[in-house]
């Protein structure tokens, strides 16, 4: 007699090849809530989908990849998503969630804007190089991912652009450039990013954090120096 009989497939899981994934949970009647388990499987398709993404590029990413990488049925992924698409909106939003927290957390220890800019893009660079497939996801994929993703993608350079503006606006108060300073300054940090990641060299990232660092300032000086009456003459080194 079957133990899982009755159950949803959802919670009698049954790994592709007939043998539990450490990260699957156990079949039949577990005891678990069903709350836990919906969740364990919705983490498992999200961490699947930056896998697949990362392995064969979003065009070639199907439900069938995601769900062989997640050890969940194919019921289990339409119980959670419509389509593969709204599999990977959720799997981005999820990793943008993570960047935010930690580039925040980091941030707001310090209090002179060079070691909260250094602080922020080291939490943000060892998070791209420790999980180098959400890296791809977000960095790469996404915009091959459509409009919908591309917005999101858009929503979250804005966010972080006004984090240098707030930093610029702090060093020059009256300076009119600010924003497309820190677009400049972001845009190029995400190029950076972007090469190193289309190049297999994502462990590479939090060794720019100076060299990122020192441009971010030079840009900064240079608003503020415009910021200047007549743009002209010696400015002082950024704090």
């Amino acid at each position: 007699m079957n133990p899982g009989a009755g159950l949803p497939e959802s919670v009698r899981e049954r790994p592709p090849a007939g043998r539990r994934r450490p990260h699957q949970l156990p079949s039949g009647r577990h005891g678990l809530q069903r709350s836990f388990v919906s969740k364990n499987q919705r983490d498992r398709i999200l961490a699947a989908v930056a896998a697949a993404a990362a392995a064969v590029g979003y065009q070639d990413m199907s439900v069938e990849a995601i769900i062989e990488r997640a050890g969940v049925s194919r019921r289990t992924f339409y119980d959670h998503f419509k389509n593969k698409e709204e599999a990977f909106l959720a799997a981005y939003d999820s990793a943008i969630q993570r960047q935010v927290r930690r580039v925040r957390t980091a941030y707001l220890k310090e209090t002179t804007v060079r070691a909260r800019l250094r602080a922020g893009l080291t939490a943000y660079l060892d998070l791209m190089a420790s999980e180098p497939e959400f890296a791809r996801m977000c960095i790469v994929e996404a915009l091959a991912a459509g409009p919908r993703a591309i917005a999101r993608r858009n929503a979250a350079m804005r966010m972080f652009t006004e984090i240098i503006e707030d930093n610029i606006r702090e060093l020059a108060p009256a300076c009119t450039l600010a924003e497309l300073a820190a677009e400049t300054i972001v845009g190029g940090i995400h190029e950076v990013v972007y090469r190193r990641i289309l190049a297999g060299q994502t462990e590479e990232l939090p060794g720019l954090v100076e060299d990122l660092l020192a441009t971010i300032m030079v840009v900064t000086a240079g608003a503020r120096e415009l910021a200047r009456p007549g743009g002209r003459g010696p400015a002082a080194p950024p704090g």
